[in-house]
């Protein structure tokens, strides 16, 4: 079926859309737009590929569902848009930022600039049902994320998988250790930041690595 997304991870994916899970999924997902309120627009579904495409990828972030709030989420894990007050995940992203680097916490909580230097913020889940929090998971979406992250641990190498908290955690099976850099702790939400998000210096260690295998930093 046809799916508009970036030229290199249409190519990548292309099998992934015709198989029959996909082809059920994208029938739920239209019937959701159409009568309820659902989040992002549709037109933001594949932000997170269509801003990072598959030839500059060198950061996978995974987060688990899109934000259910008003005018939040925009297709970018963690990130919302312009205007938007930042979320407590993101406060606590920008501290470990701070704590790192030393650089202040930005104003917006807009993460575009992340995506745009070759970070895949990719949800689990795509969308969500306005205020109901994990209303589109074990739909399909899984299934779809799992395969992108199995396919560019396979295809790619040198990429850095930052998976925080334990849902995320559980991606690492997917990675081979030797070919990618791994980094996981606890999640940044306010609930678990401080069992070992803040302090992991990922932020660092993912320019760490990038510079060791002589590619582009990420300006965080």
């Amino acid at each position: 079926m046809e799916v508009k997304i970036e030229a290199g991870w249409k190519n990548l994916l292309k099998e992934e859309f015709n198989k029959a899970y996909f082809i059920n999924l994208s029938k739920f997902v239209r019937e959701e737009y159409d009568k309820q309120t659902i989040f992002p627009p549709a037109t933001k579904i594949f932000n997170a590929f269509n801003l990072c495409p598959l030839n500059k990828t060198r950061v996978v972030i995974l987060g688990q569902d899109p934000y259910h709030g008003e005018n939040q989420a925009h297709g970018l894990c963690f990130s919302v848009n312009e205007g938007v007050k930042t979320p407590p995940s993101l406060v606590n992203i920008f501290k470990e930022i701070k704590n790192d680097y030393g650089t202040p916490p930005p104003s917006s909580g807009n993460l575009e600039r992340w995506a745009k230097q070759g970070v895949l913020l990719l949800n689990a889940t795509l969308t969500v049902r306005a205020h109901q929090a994990g209303s589109h998971q074990k739909q399909g979406w899984e299934k779809f994320t799992d395969s992108v992250i199995k396919l560019l641990a396979q295809e790619k190498e040198n990429l850095v998988f930052i998976l925080w908290g334990a849902y995320a955690g559980k991606k690492s099976a997917y990675i081979n250790p030797t070919k990618h850099y791994i980094l996981t702790s606890a999640h940044p939400s306010p609930l678990s930041a401080h069992r070992g998000f803040i302090g992991n210096k990922h932020f660092s260690k993912t320019n760490a690595y990038l510079r060791s295998k002589g590619l582009q930093e990420i300006i965080w």
